[in-house]
């Protein structure tokens, strides 16, 4: 009992896989702030998430027997799958995307009771759609490249492991994700790293395709992640963005403005890119809200001044 009276209600603990990623340590602090202990789950240690109970963990190369083992003696019902990221060859992708979760879903099966389990996917797995289209979850998922493959191979399997009763999963599938911390390996996390190196008086020259993309702010993924967690759906995916498709020249404009950069330090071209998905993305967001009670609250330019201030306490 709190001392105003207030009768506190213990939260369970989750498991934050992936606790360290540029997704992973928000959702350590979007658990935490609801008063969740969480357990980080984590390769190396990071002072990003120092404040929690951790495990040092390389889940590609654990048996799914020592998962189940180190879960279960956590008392951790709840997992959140944030392992993975922007990887190159597709042999990378499979072992990030594919075979971590199903040592995870392996995991699940072996623990006392089926946990609830959240992942995070991608609408890369819809693959390229239509110039215009808004993608809801009704698009066949199509995905050509490694990275949207692999990530709707994992997402297959915890929809087949939630049939199963192995779990009570969940997919998120989340559009390009900006704001503080920022993935290095993103687009945006990439020309934020560049810019910052950028001797005063040089330009930064980028090419840049003719492409329309959703994005949403890693705090806003946070919190649809923790509506997700104590919610009542399962054996779906449901769409995680913003809903509005953003020019990609507009938004390295916007990015400099927002870091207080000369705008004569950028210089665009148009050409095509290497890309993990197509030229053209828009989230449906509609069932995210009719069934998590969520929406995107961050605006783009307040997510752009976060990303270029977190890079430089960095």
């Amino acid at each position: 009992m709190a001392g105003d009276g207030t009768v506190l209600t213990r939260r369970p603990v989750v498991a934050v896989l992936g606790a360290t990623g540029s997704i992973g340590m928000h959702l350590v602090s979007a658990f935490e702030a609801r008063g969740y202990r969480v357990l980080a789950v984590a390769r190396k240690r990071s002072p990003l998430v120092a404040g929690c109970e951790f495990i040092e963990l390389d889940l590609s190369a654990t048996p799914s027997a020592e998962i189940a083992r180190i879960l279960t003696a956590a008392d951790a019902p709840l997992m959140v799958n944030a392992a993975g990221g922007w990887l190159a060859s597709l042999e990378e992708n499979r072992l990030a995307h594919v075979e971590v979760v199903e040592r995870l879903l392996g995991a699940a099966a072996l623990m006392p009771a089926p946990p609830r389990f959240v992942q995070i996917g991608s609408i890369h797995e819809y693959g390229p759609v239509p110039h215009g289209a808004v993608i809801d979850e009704s698009f066949e998922p199509k995905p050509q490249t490694p990275y949207g493959l692999t990530k709707l191979a994992g997402s297959n399997a915890v929809l087949r492991a939630t049939r199963a009763g192995h779990v009570h999963g969940v997919v998120l599938r989340a559009v390009n994700v900006f704001g503080p911390g920022a993935a290095g390996g993103s687009f945006l996390g990439s020309v934020v790293r560049r810019l910052r190196e950028l001797p005063a008086g040089d330009r930064l020259r980028l090419k840049v395709s003719r492409s329309e993309r959703d994005f949403v702010d890693v705090r806003d993924l946070a919190d649809a992640v923790v509506r997700a967690t104590e919610s009542a759906v399962t054996g779906r995916a449901v769409n995680i963005g913003r809903g509005e498709a953003l020019d990609m020249r507009r938004m390295l404009e916007l990015l400099v403005v927002e870091a207080g950069r000369d705008p004569g330090a950028l210089e665009l071209f148009s050409g095509p890119v290497d890309s993990k998905g197509g030229d053209w993305t828009r989230a449906d967001v509609r069932l995210a809200n009719r069934l998590l009670g969520w929406a995107p609250t961050t605006s783009v330019r307040q997510s752009l001044r976060d990303m270029w201030e977190a890079a430089a306490e960095r």
